[in-house]
């Protein structure tokens, strides 16, 4: 194995190559690999389907990285060196072993599209600043654990893309509604009954647009919407009428959520 990957180091150096691919090539250990940090011309490092556990703090040595693939692996931490990636657009971590995410990881300053899919993440895994990433455009957190989501969403202003199906979201922040360029937003699969009013300032109906929700507990009137399709869902959300009633609503869930309790 090592042999193959010290061929694909040095032939990346000798022939100035951008891209090193070392996808699904049984890795455990990134420092196993002889040279690969002094690769600090490359732009893509693709190491996903292998078996990393973690990732060395040597990561920032490859410092003119913009695509970075650790997708299927079993990487349970992040070093903070990672944040000194300066020119990291694409970082894709979905489907490892994450339950936090490292002090100062929303100081990445070009960040596009970050994919957190398939990991044991909630709204306490992340550090204080992780929503100082306003470049990104793309935010996947399905396939975790969120039981809400921090109202600091809305300073994400670029967002295009917003997927957090399949987690545990009791709530979503009226902060929602600030996402002006929203074009996709996945809900399904969570524990929603009610939505904020302020969805309703998004443009989510148009035929360009996604908006996915199914499986979750609507109240009556929502899920009669639902029932007719997007376009009313959104009618009415807009509505004096559910301005009205949605705070009663929301009071509502939160008094039989705080009865129940709010986990499993």
């Amino acid at each position: 194995m090592s042999k193959s990957l010290k061929k694909i180091v040095e032939e990346s150096r000798e022939k100035n190559l951008p891209e090193v691919d070392m996808c699904d090539r049984g890795i455990s250990n990134l420092l196993d690999i002889p040279g690969l940090f002094t690769l600090s011309n490359i732009t893509q490092l693709v190491l996903s389907h292998n078996k990393l556990n973690a990732v060395p703090p040597n990561i920032a040595d490859l410092k003119n990285l913009e695509v970075l693939n650790m997708f299927n692996n079993q990487i349970e931490e992040l070093p903070t060196q990672i944040s000194s990636l300066q020119k990291l657009k694409h970082l894709n971590l979905g489907m490892n072993r994450l339950s936090t995410l490292p002090r100062g990881f929303g100081s990445l300053p070009a960040l596009e599209v970050l994919d957190l899919t398939y990991n044991n993440l909630n709204e306490s895994s992340l550090p204080g600043n992780f929503f100082y990433l306003t470049t990104l455009r793309a935010l996947y957190l399905s396939d975790n654990d969120f039981e809400i989501l921090p109202p600091d969403i809305g300073k994400l202003a670029k967002l295009q893309i917003l997927s957090l199906r399949d987690n545990d979201l009791i709530s979503l922040p009226k902060e929602i509604g600030d996402l002006a360029q929203l074009k996709e937003l996945h809900i399904q699969g969570n524990r929603l009954t009610v939505l904020p009013p302020e969805l309703g300032n998004l443009d989510l109906t148009g035929p360009k647009q996604v908006f996915k929700a199914e499986n979750n507990s609507w109240v009556t009137p929502i899920a009669d919407q639902f029932q007719l399709g997007v376009s009313h869902v959104f009618e009415y959300i807009r509505s004096e009428t559910y301005k009205y009633r949605s705070a009663h609503l929301i009071y509502l869930q939160l008094h039989k959520l705080l009865n129940t309790g709010i986990s499993h």
